[in-house]
């Protein structure tokens, strides 16, 4: 199935301001790639040709120590922008990107968002929005990762998955937990094992109910008061 270019432009932030005549124009010069779940999209440090657009899947960002541990960093869905920081700044990709399941991406070229930039001022204010919302994001990670316990941040992200996947139901909110141990830890600044302790700490405190991967929120205004987001 033929991707349909000019409507994964119009629904992002930075270029759903654009005319119809002007999104063909974009999608014309976009190049489209799928990957499979695991491959790798590009690398920190590596040279920053553009930046890409999320059609469909799941793209996680993240830094590897020297240990080989993962900090996640974000992780973009459809409609999202990814590598957009060193198009405007001429450094290398800061993050290391690889699929978090099937998923199809659009590159478009580092000169080609600059000439749309140049001739639309509103697209350069929709790159800064975007990105000041990136930075306030990242300061948020930096605090959860120095101010909060394992424990919290694990909360936070059951939250949010609650969100993304989640089906309310009588006895709370339910739903899969598809990533492993090791991958919430890449997530959550901690590892395997502690992710693992967290978790049953949370299930003892009455906080979830886990059956397998079968993760049920019981009160999720009691989980986000213990992840100190309320």
């Amino acid at each position: 199935m033929t991707t349909d270019k000019i409507a994964a432009l119009r629904i992002t932030a930075l270029f759903g301001s654009l005319t119809e005549e002007e999104l063909r124009a974009l999608a014309a010069r976009c190049v489209e790639r799928k990957l499979s779940r695991e491959e790798v999209l590009f690398i920190a440090g590596e040279e920053a040709r553009g930046l890409y657009v999320v059609v469909s899947g799941a793209v996680r960002a993240f830094r590897a120590g020297a240990d080989g541990r993962e900090q996640v960093i974000h992780t973009e869905r459809a409609g999202a922008i990814l590598a957009d920081v060193p198009v405007f700044d001429d450094g290398t990709y800061p993050a290391t990107a690889v699929a978090d399941e099937d998923s199809i991406v659009l590159f478009i070229a580092k000169g080609d968002v600059r000439a749309v930039c140049l001739e639309h001022p509103t697209i350069s204010l929709a790159a800064l929005k975007m990105m000041a919302g990136r930075l306030r994001r990242h300061a948020e990670l930096v605090e959860a990762l120095s101010l909060r316990e394992v424990g919290q941040r694990l909360a936070r992200l059951l939250l949010t998955e609650a969100e993304v996947r989640g089906k309310r139901l009588d006895g709370g909110t339910t739903f899969d937990l598809v990533m492993n141990n090791g991958q919430i830890a890449a997530r959550v600044g901690s590892v395997r094992e502690v992710v693992s302790r967290a978790l049953a700490r949370l299930q003892h405190d009455g906080l979830i109910l886990l059956d397998n991967r079968r993760v049920t929120i019981p009160d999720e205004e009691l989980l986000a008061a213990y992840s100190g987001e309320s």
